[in-house]
């Protein structure tokens, strides 16, 4: 049982997702590991479909996370993938005092999304083109295809993409447009001494490994790379050490022996 003065892990989603995947593996193995866990959907989020959300913007899903955050009787760790990594790095520049740690995972980058805009172009031109032209990007994820070239390996379960893809969902036009270029994270306003840990995987088509390692060089920290793992680490074959080694940094942390 986690100790009441531990640090709680608060679980950030990504684009297009929810607190559901987290909680469909990555969650219940940090629990069993001895952690106090909490994930949340972002506004907008946890409602399945091609239904469109309102243009929340990347501060809006910050807001909502710090509020998260301050209502937390302990220490928090705040672990965001992909787009939620973004959310995580602009926590980060808000010095929360309850903020003990910051987990990068898959992130969007400082730089922001542009690299990544050009390769999903590369490889769904059409696709792209149809959700700028129609501020609708769920036109990116709108077949299961689709979802496990962006998301997951080559050799993934097909079963497991199509369970997945139906609780994806739509997401901010607003939020994508502050990932390009309209609210960049900016690691310069963030606590040096602030403990981070940032990893991606070999074959993420999204962000490779040389976009993770550019975000760990922003931070002064080194990057750890899932050999053989795509974009979703909290779902890809894999994930298991993934859980196991962001549980072990967690239990590193200065409160948690």
């Amino acid at each position: 049982m986690p100790r009441n003065d531990q640090p709680k892990i608060l679980l950030i989603h990504g684009a297009w997702h929810g607190a559901w995947y987290w909680e469909k593996l990555f969650a219940p193995r940090l629990r069993e590991l001895g952690h106090r866990v909490e994930t949340m959907d972002l506004p907008g989020h946890g409602q399945a479909g091609s239904k469109r959300i309102p243009w929340y913007s990347v501060r809006d899903y910050a807001d909502a996370v710090e509020k998260v955050i301050a209502s937390s009787d302990r220490p928090v760790v705040l672990v965001g993938h992909s787009m939620g990594g973004l959310v995580t790095q602009k926590i980060m520049e808000r010095r929360l005092p309850k903020l003990a740690g910051a987990a990068l995972v898959a992130s969007v980058p400082p730089a922001g999304t542009r690299d990544a805009v050009l390769r999903i172009f590369a490889k769904h031109p059409l696709r792209l083109l149809r959700a700028a032209l129609t501020f609708d990007l769920y036109q990116l994820v709108r077949t299961p295809a689709i979802a496990h070239s962006l998301f997951y390996t080559a050799n993934f379960p097909r079963q497991a993409v199509a369970e997945n893809w139906k609780l994806v969902q739509s997401e901010s036009y607003r939020a994508f447009l502050d990932m390009l270029a309209l609210d960049l994270p900016n690691p310069k306003r963030v606590d040096p001494r602030l403990p981070k840990w940032i990893v991606g995987g070999e074959l993420d088509v999204i962000f490779p490994p040389a976009a993770v390692t550019a975000t760990a060089r922003a931070y002064g920290v080194s990057a750890h790379i899932y050999p053989a793992m795509a974009h979703s680490l909290p779902l890809d074959a894999g994930w298991e050490r993934v859980a196991d080694d962001l549980s072990a940094w967690v239990k590193s942390l200065p409160g948690f022996a």
